[in-house]
């Protein structure tokens, strides 16, 4: 049985090229897990508080956050093992996708606001 041995710059480069297409399929798992922009402008509700909880459902972004999470901690174990030749180009794209989970996020919480606020206020213009 022959036997290929490499040595360890053959296996580091192998390690550090698996380790960027972690970073790119995390990346990629992200993308996919972003809400469907069509999916929260498309919404049904009998009335606006029922509309506000779907559409605040509709926001989760649980496992969007988790891909990108993976990603992030493989370029910073990349990164600090100097496996990377370039990863510009993949830290750019985590900082985008943190940009974009943060605006999703931002308007999931303002939806959850509401949906609390608008019975509220509903009373209080009953009253």
């Amino acid at each position: 049985m022959a036997q290929t041995t490499l040595d360890d710059d053959d296996l580091f480069s192998e390690a550090a090229s698996e380790m960027r297409e972690d970073v790119e399929s995390s990346l990629a798992q992200t993308r996919e897990a972003l809400p469907n922009p069509e999916a929260f402008f498309d919404i049904e509700a009998e009335n606006t508080l029922a509309l506000l909880n779907r559409l605040s459902s509709r926001l989760e972004t649980g496992a969007a956050a988790e891909h990108l999470h993976d990603a992030k901690k493989t370029l910073v174990i990349g990164r600090e093992a100097d496996a990377f030749d370039d990863a510009d180009d993949l830290a750019s794209e985590i900082e985008g996708l943190e940009e974009l989970l943060g605006d999703v996020e931002a308007a999931q919480q303002q939806a959850e606001e509401l949906s609390s606020t608008v019975p509220e206020l509903k009373a209080a213009l009953e009253e």
